[in-house]
């Protein structure tokens, strides 16, 4: 199968507003590129729009953006890949950037960072700007990392990326996930400095801040508790042990001053709550090592990948004339 040099993967629900710009300025940043507009069951004209300026369209029929993009990587073979969305709020001045970041420095996810330039005076919706805020000090927090965007749909990812990223998530925790993945296994992440423009009037957002939001969150204490068992696992251990002592205490001291113990109910909670503690700790321990065995697995995985991409390419550069 043929790789396209640069794939640009455009999810898109009900885009009609804007897609044609989207898919004409995409086409002219990047004449060599390929553009993908995966329509994700629009009932208007996004997919006639998307054709008419060159783009090859194809159709996911399961709703939801990570269900786009789970499709989208399965099927398209590139060395690079530019990722975007659909409303014209990233415009395309960086786009040969970020892509180069990829081709020919080795990266192998670039964020298009809009919370470092013009998300917090374009973006019209306070809630959504907080919880971007609240997501990159949390995950940045958690997982000891430096990652400037946590939800950008702008990025541009390389073979290797692509094709080891396991997508589990069926909606907008999708870029949570990216992120984790990639700092979970050491990949090189890169950050550019994009602008961000509010959505045209009469463009709707799909994103829901609450509903959605509280996806986010839990998407990301999920990956922290599969990537990070321990710390999690010993969070836990931690909160429960000195939830114990708190109430063993007084009773230690009434025991002490008095020789008896007349609340024996909660002597044995503490008991009970103490042992909790030490099954999550063993927990922890145990998946600990699990994860260390899933990180040099995905090493070889990695490795396999690699191996393909060069076959991939030297196959192309074979049946060229």
């Amino acid at each position: 199968m043929h790789m396209d040099k640069i794939a640009v993967l455009i999810p898109c629900y009900n885009e009609e507003r804007t897609i044609e710009k989207v898919v004409r300025e995409a086409r002219e940043a990047l004449p060599e590129a390929v553009v993908y507009v995966y329509d994700n069951n629009s009932t208007d004209r996004t997919a006639e729009l998307a054709r008419a300026q060159g783009a090859v369209v194809r159709r996911e029929r399961k709703q939801g953006k990570g269900n786009v993009i789970r499709r989208m990587f399965r099927e398209i073979q590139a060395q690079c890949y530019l990722m975007m969305d659909g409303d014209d709020t990233y415009p395309l001045n960086c786009a040969r950037e970020m892509t180069n970041r990829v081709l020919e420095q080795d990266a192998d996810m670039v964020v298009g960072d809009r919370l470092s330039s013009t998300y917090f005076t374009e973006n019209k919706r306070p809630f959504h700007n907080f919880g971007n805020s609240l997501m990159r000090a949390g995950i940045n927090g958690l997982f000891r990392t430096d990652i400037k965007d946590i939800m950008t749909g702008y990025r541009a990812f390389s073979y290797e990326f692509v094709k080891t990223f396991p997508v589990f998530s069926k909606g907008f925790e999708i870029e949570t996930e990216m992120t984790i993945h990639a700092v979970n296994y050491n990949m090189q992440v890169e950050n550019v400095v994009v602008e961000y423009r509010d959505r045209p009037e009469g463009s709707v957002s799909k994103l829901n801040t609450y509903k959605d939001g509280l996806r986010v969150i839990r998407k990301m204490l999920q990956l922290y508790r599969n990537y990070r068992p321990a710390r999690f696992f010993g969070a836990i251990c931690l909160v429960l042990v000195a939830a114990a002592l708190l109430f063993l205490i007084p009773i230690f001291r009434e025991y002490l001053a008095t020789g008896l113990v007349p609340r024996f109910p909660t002597l044995i909670v503490c008991g009970f709550m103490v042992l909790a503690g030490i099954q999550s700790f063993f927990a922890g321990m145990i998946l600990e090592v699990l994860t260390a065995k899933d990180r040099r697995d995905f090493e070889y995985r990695l490795t396999k990948v690699s191996a393909e991409k060069q076959e991939r390419m030297r196959g192309d550069a074979e049946s060229m004339p």
